[in-house]
């Protein structure tokens, strides 16, 4: 069942792009401020790369990253025709 949206509809908070900006920059806000944390406390690294400033966010970043890129790929691998359980 899908629905249809009507114009006479209240729009709701998250139908307005400024407070959907709002949130996407609180996040950034977040971020940042918890990635400027990371020099605040004292490390017990096993390896010496996780003792570097940021390298967890910037390791996450990167992992994420790449697995989206990697979806994308993979996606045109395995993607099925759209009729394909109709036959």
């Amino acid at each position: 069942m899908s629905e249809q949206h009507n114009d006479t509809e209240t729009k709701r908070w998250l139908d307005y792009p400024a407070n959907v900006q709002k949130i996407v920059w609180a996040v950034v806000v977040v971020c940042a401020g918890l990635f400027l944390a990371d020099a605040l406390y004292h490390k017990h690294p096993h390896f010496e790369a996780e003792g570097w400033f940021g390298f967890y966010a910037i390791y996450g970043f990167i992992s994420f990253f790449g697995i989206v890129i990697l979806g994308k790929y993979l996606r045109k691998l395995i993607m099925r025709d759209e009729d394909y359980y109709d036959r």
